[in-house]
C-alpha cells in the first residue's frame, strides 16, 4: 500500500487540461498531435509575445520551421517553466510518428534492412524556458528530473540516518543510567535539543564537504573541457542547461526543507527514543514512521512526471512529505509562494513536533520497566 498508494495518486491528473499551441510551418506535423487529459493541442499561425506573459493562458508552444528529416534542430517546446517529461513525450512521439512516415515514403521496399536501421533512430525535440526577461535558456526535462531526484533522495537518507542517530543516542544514555545523571545539572528539554541540534550539525558540515568536492569537481570538469575542444561543446551545454536550473536557489531551499525535515523526523525519534526500554521496543514506534518516509520518497518520484498534479502539490504542503517531495518540484520552476507556504508550514509544524517531543521526552527519559502505548505518550504531553 505504502508503494502503490502514491502510483495511483501521481496517476490522477490536474482538474484542467494545459493548452499547448502547435506553430507548424511546414503543415506535416501539426495532425499528429492528439489531445489527452493533461493537454490541449491548438495550432497557431505563428510566435506571439503574449505566449510569453502568464497571461496568455497558453503552458507552452511547440513551434517547427522547417522538415526534420532535412533540419533536426528545426523543433523547439517553448514554455515559462521547465517542460515536463510528460510534455515532451507526447510532443517526441507525435513527431517521430511523421517522421518514421516522410523517411518510408522515400526507400523502395528491397531496402527494408535499411528502413529498419533508420526507423531505430529516434528523434528528440529540443527544449527552450523562457525567463522572466523573455530570454531563452536552453532547457532539460531529463536533467531538471535527475537533480530533483538526487536532492529527494539525499534528504531521505540524511533524515532517516540523522535522525535514526539521535534515537538511538538517546536510548543508550537511558539504559545506562548517564542521563539520571545529567538531567541533574540540565533540564531535559535542554538536552533533548542540545543532541538534536549537535547531530543536526554533523548532517550540515557533512552537506557541505560534499557540496565543496561538487564545485572542485565542476571546476576541474570545466579546465578540462575547456583544454579539450571536442569535450568544450558537451559541458557548455551542460552548464548553460544548469544555470537555467537556477542552483542557487535549489541549493538554498534544499538546505532549507533538510534543516526543517530533519528536525520534524529528529524530535519524532528523540520521543520515541527516551520513550522505550530497548531496541526491542522500537518496532512498534518506528514502522509508521519509516513507513511515513517511504510513502514520501515514492511520491516524490512518481509526482517527477506531474510535478504539477495532486499528488506533488499536496505532498508538498504537507510537514512530513513537503522536505521531500518539493525537492522533485523545484526545477520546475515552482511558483513562489507554495514554495514559501511548503517552507513555513514545514517549519511551524517542526517547532509543534519539539515541543511535543519535549513532553514526552521529560517523562518518558526517566521512566523503566514498562513498555508505553500511543495511548499513553499522549497522556504525557498533557502532564504540567
Amino acid at each position: 500500500a505504502t508503494v502503490l498508494l502514491p502510483v495511483m495518486l501521481a496517476m490522477v491528473k490536474s482538474d484542467e487540461a494545459k493548452e499547448v499551441v502547435v506553430v507548424d510551418q511546414t503543415g506535416k506535423y501539426l495532425s499528429q498531435f492528439q489531445d489527452n487529459e493533461s493537454y490541449h493541442f491548438v495550432p497557431g499561425s505563428e510566435m506571439k509575445e503574449e505566449y510569453r506573459t502568464d497571461t496568455s493562458g497558453v503552458s507552452a508552444v511547440v513551434m517547427i520551421t522547417d522538415d526534420l528529416i532535412k533540419d533536426p534542430s528545426a523543433a523547439v517546446i517553448y514554455s515559462r517553466k521547465e517542460i515536463p517529461n510528460s510534455l515532451s513525450r507526447i510532443v517526441n512521439e507525435a513527431l517521430n510518428t511523421q517522421i518514421r512516415h516522410d523517411k518510408l515514403i522515400h526507400y523502395n521496399i528491397p531496402q527494408l534492412q535499411d528502413i529498419m536501421k533508420d526507423f531505430d533512430q529516434t528523434y528528440s525535440i529540443r527544449t527552450v524556458k523562457w525567463s522572466e526577461d523573455g530570454s531563452v535558456q536552453e532547457s532539460n526535462s531529463g536533467l531538471a528530473t535527475a537533480s530533483g531526484m538526487v536532492l529527494t533522495i539525499l534528504i531521505y537518507i540524511f533524515v532517516l540516518s540523522y535522525g535514526g542517530m539521535v534515537m538511538q543516542s538517546v536510548m543508550e544514555e537511558k539504559t545506562n543510567r548517564i542521563v539520571e545523571v545529567i538531567v541533574s545539572s540540565v533540564k531535559p528539554f535542554q538536552l533533548m535539543i542540545g543532541k538534536i541540534i549537535g547531530i543536526g550539525l554533523v548532517g550540515v558540515a557533512q552537506l557541505a564537504i560534499w557540496a565543496v568536492l561538487i564545485i572542485v569537481l565542476l571546476a576541474v570538469a570545466g579546465g578540462i573541457s575547456g583544454s579539450s575542444p571536442e569535450l568544450m561543446g558537451g559541458a557548455s551545454g551542460l552548464l548553460a542547461t544548469l544555470q537555467g536550473l537556477n542552483l542557487a536557489k535549489m541549493g538554498g531551499l534544499f538546505i532549507l526543507n533538510f534543516i526543517g525535515g530533519y528536525l520534524v523526523y529528529a524530535s519524532i525519534f528523540a520521543a520515541i527514543g527516551a520513550a522505550i526500554n530497548g531496541q526491542e521496543d522500537s518496532q512498534q514506534f518506528m514502522m509508521p514512521i519509516v513507513l511515513l518516509l517511504i510513502f514520501a520518497l515514492y511520491a516524490g518520484i512518481y509526482s517527477s512526471d506531474n510535478p504539477d498534479g495532486p499528488l506533488a502539490i499536496w505532498c508538498s504542503m504537507i510537514p512530513f512529505t513537503s522536505p521531500i517531495v518539493m525537492m522533485v518540484r523545484l526545477p520546475f520552476d515552482v511558483p513562489v509562494w507554495e514554495t514559501m507556504l511548503s517552507v513555513v508550514i514545514l517549519y511551524v509544524a517542526a517547532f509543534g513536533m519539539i515541543w511535543i517531543a519535549g513532553k514526552i521526552y521529560r517523562v518518558g527519559i526517566l521512566m523503566y520497566g514498562k513498555k508505553p502505548s500511543f495511548k499513553e505518550m499522549i497522556r504525557w504531553i498533557t502532564y504540567k
